[in-house]
């Protein structure tokens, strides 16, 4: 089966839209999974990007604003180097939440990889 060029670009469309919604709901575990110690924001793009989860400071910045307003994180200022740097550790609130979204993101995991893999075995039965 061959795609035209304007197929093509409209399913790349459709990936980069449906990925970006991926990532957006998945950033917010991986943040809060690298913040049982202290880390600033750079270091954070760096840990996440070094295990494969690639942010934008445009994007990690209001994140953990956010999740700081929510009371998920504690934040203070480090003032002792040449430049400032804020850093953030999960709250007690925040560890309880964050145990709670891994045991959903375990179950969520396991029921769409039973559905793909009954998925692929009905269609690989079909040939």
């Amino acid at each position: 089966m061959s795609l035209g060029v304007d197929n093509v670009s409209n399913v790349n469309d459709h990936l980069d839209k449906l990925m970006q919604e991926l990532r957006r709901g998945t950033l917010t575990i991986g943040v809060l999974s690298q913040l049982s110690e202290p880390q600033y924001g750079y270091s954070l793009v760096t840990m996440l990007g070094d295990k494969g989860i690639h942010v934008e400071p445009g994007t990690l910045y209001p994140l953990l604003r956010r999740l700081e307003k929510q009371g998920l994180l504690d934040s203070k200022w480090d003032t002792n180097e040449s430049r400032p740097r804020k850093y953030y550790l999960l709250s007690k609130t925040g560890k309880e939440v964050y145990c709670l979204l891994v045991g959903e993101w375990m179950g969520i995991v396991d029921s769409l990889n039973h559905v793909i893999q009954q998925k692929g075995e009905e269609e690989n039965g079909a040939d």
